[in-house]
């Protein structure tokens, strides 16, 4: 089966400067430890992890670069392209609430790779704060409506409880395509942490500008295995149904919690049952769509 992946890193931190890679001490991660990713990760060492599968496409995610330097990491992935032929179409970076938005904006948008862009908005530590995210924040919300002129679509990473935020953007720009990353952050597995994630994914699915990708779903300190994320799995597809859909490994950071193939042979098992048209469409044609991937 034909598979994009809709959400790679390739980086190389001996060459580029990363903050959380190259920084000493390492910032507090989700997944605990993670000094074992930060080292290079180019397309040849994402091949070898993918061997087992039949990836045809990539979608590189911004890897949190120098942030004084945007520009310069779609410059970098640039001469990958020209190199390897990787990734496909990217995301980038840029920052909603500086001075400099228009700018970086207009200069992603000059990129004919270049989808969409990430900025992970403000957000509280855990559920319950009634503290707002940048996501309400007039200047922040300023540049996001800047995404439509320049025809970029918005790769939003945040917890679920701020999708409430999420789902007042999306009413507010129904013309800027919104992709959810991470499947809305699931981390806490407990009977009240599922119910209160299934709440806000099943409210923040009713608007029509909006799909979800199923990555990131790894636990700290736990292998990655099917019988931990079924559940998120199947919820997520039964919510916001197949054509919304898709799947990314978010490697090399989800190595710390499983292989390339664990993880995508975990999805595979997970959705054989829904048949071979619709797990084309999640493996493949919707990660095409929505990154409008030529």
């Amino acid at each position: 089966m034909p598979m994009v992946d809709a959400h790679v890193h390739f980086w190389n931190p001996e060459q580029n400067y990363y903050p959380w890679l190259n920084d000493r001490p390492l910032i507090p991660f989700r997944y605990g430890d993670y000094s074992s990713i930060c080292r290079p990760y180019l397309p040849a060492d994402y091949k070898r992890d993918a061997a087992g599968h039949h990836v045809v496409k990539t979608v590189y995610i911004e890897a949190e670069w120098d942030p004084s330097d945007p520009i310069g990491e779609m410059d970098y992935i640039a001469s990958l392209r020209r190199e390897t032929g990787w990734p496909n179409v990217a995301v980038g970076q840029a920052w909603l609430d500086r001075g400099d938005r228009a700018r970086v904006l207009e200069r992603l948008a000059g990129f004919d790779f270049v989808r969409g862009l990430r900025h992970k908005p403000k957000s509280n530590p855990k559920p319950g704060s009634a503290a707002p995210g940048s996501m309400v924040d007039p200047h922040w919300v300023e540049g996001f409506a800047m995404l439509s002129s320049y025809g970029l679509r918005f790769d939003l990473q945040t917890p679920w409880w701020h999708l409430h935020e999420a789902c007042t953007l999306a009413d507010r720009f129904p013309q800027t395509q919104i992709i959810l990353l991470h499947s809305g952050l699931p981390a806490d597995r407990s009977a009240e942490g599922i119910a209160g994630w299934k709440a806000a994914m099943t409210e923040f699915a009713k608007r029509p500008n909006v799909a979800v990708k199923i990555s990131g779903i790894g636990l700290p300190d736990q292998p990655w295995t099917v019988a931990n994320n079924r559940d998120i799995v199947r919820s997520i597809i039964e919510i916001y149904g197949v054509e919304r859909c898709m799947f990314g490994s978010n490697f090399p950071v989800d190595s710390v919690c499983g292989t390339l193939d664990e993880i995508f042979g975990g999805y595979k098992e997970i959705t054989a049952d829904l048949g071979p048209e619709a797990q084309k469409r999640l493996f493949h044609d919707n990660a095409v769509q929505f990154y409008d991937i030529r």
